[in-house]
């Protein structure tokens, strides 16, 4: 499945809902990561029901444990393609036997995009088919390939408009869960921190409390090349692997499991509801400078 205009190429997956292509014709650049396994076989996956890892790889709901994988499994489920037009598309996947084993409940999950210039704006709709109360996390975690062949991360940097330092969590690399009273303050110059390999060595910045509604990647002269605007989004997550070139910005509704946590779902921190027969709705976007 395509989008395209004067200015960008995209291109979706049925697999996961998941675009897999951006490409930017006026500079003649792939902005989307290619999805070489040497680094890591994703471009855009969604993550739903679950960001990140639970604890032990369960999830309590109900009071019974069920299994939980890492980034829940609509990444791994085909989609149907249930509106097309010029400019938009919308996916839709629902609950199935198989995903209730995991998730019990009844649901419909819609992704929608829609090309608007040099912005792809992205559109989750959780539908609540059950007959109770409904918990999940709902994440995104797009890969931005760096411009030109060679470059590495210290070629870049990345921009927080408004800020000038920012708090973080720290995740305890063993299983995958954050310490939740461990926070690190990152420091910006006129909202800039510059990256570098050192810099990963955390895994994830995980930042919490909504404090980022705006995150550029920019190269390392302050010239913006790509944007994510996330309004209202309780959680970041910034990513990229050893010697990669490119870099993950993961805007979350929600966040992996504190360490330890061993509570019901809905006690879990960030966590997302949704009443009998209502909509959760989120949005974001993706700007090419």
């Amino acid at each position: 499945m395509k989008l395209e205009n004067d200015v960008l190429y995209v291109e979706i997956a049925e697999l996961g809902a998941e675009v897999i292509r951006i490409f930017d014709k006026e500079r003649n650049t792939e902005i989307l990561w290619n999805g070489d396994e040497k680094f890591w076989k994703g471009h855009s996956p969604i993550l739903f029901p679950n960001i990140g890892k639970a604890w032990e790889n369960r999830v309590k709901i109900d009071g019974i444990q069920y299994s939980a994988s890492k980034h829940g499994f609509a990444r791994n489920t085909r989609f149907d393609c249930v509106g097309m037009s010029e400019d938009q598309i919308s996916f839709m996947m629902h609950s199935t036997e198989e995903t209730k084993k995991v998730y019990p409940y009844d649901f419909e999950l819609y992704i929608n995009y829609q090309l608007n210039g040099k912005e792809l704006n992205v559109e989750w709709q959780v539908k609540n088919c059950t007959d109770k109360s409904m918990y999940f996390t709902i994440g995104g975690h797009p890969a931005f390939s760096f411009a030109e062949k060679g470059e590495v991360k210290t070629d870049y940097c990345l921009k927080f408009p408004g800020k000038d330092k920012l708090e973080y969590l720290e995740i305890d690399l063993p299983t995958g869960t954050i310490i939740p009273d461990s926070t690190y303050t990152m420091l910006l110059k006129d909202g800039y921190y510059p990256l570098s390999e050192e810099m990963f060595q955390v895994d994830t910045f995980i930042f919490d409390g909504g404090q980022v509604d705006e995150v550029w990647l920019c190269k390392r002269d302050g010239t913006p090349y790509v944007g994510l605007k996330c309004e209202e989004f309780s959680n970041l997550g910034i990513w990229s692997p050893p010697g990669a070139p490119f870099v993950c910005l993961e805007p979350w509704a929600g966040c992996c499991d504190d360490y330890k946590f061993e509570g019901e779902i809905s006690e879990k921190s960030a966590i997302n509801s949704v009443k009998s027969g209502e909509t959760f709705v989120k949005k974001y976007q993706i700007i090419v400078a």
